[in-house]
């Protein structure tokens, strides 16, 4: 198992705008353009990029959800204390 994986992220407030998003994606819409438009929070500059990061460094729905990914998977929608996510994994 991975120590460290990499993934990107598109977090909104609302479920119906997660919906929404993860339509356009399954059409073939780019991530890191949906994520630039979308996304409330500072990874939206870089894409929905979030870097390395390893067990422990993300609130629990977010880890588990983003390391049960194989790299190129792209999750369903993911609720967290700060919204909701679709996370992309990287590798």
């Amino acid at each position: 198992m991975a120590d460290k994986i990499r993934c990107s992220h598109i977090l909104v407030e609302k479920f119906s705008v997660a919906q929404q998003i993860l339509e356009r994606l399954k059409k073939g819409e780019s991530f890191a353009a949906l994520a630039q438009q979308y996304s409330i929070d500072g990874s939206r500059k870089r894409g929905g990029d979030l870097g390395e990061f390893g067990r422990g460094m993300m609130v629990k729905p977010f880890e588990d959800a983003a390391f049960a990914l194989k790299p190129g998977e792209i999750s369903g929608i993911v609720k967290t204390e700060f919204g909701y996510h679709i996370i992309k994994r990287a590798s």
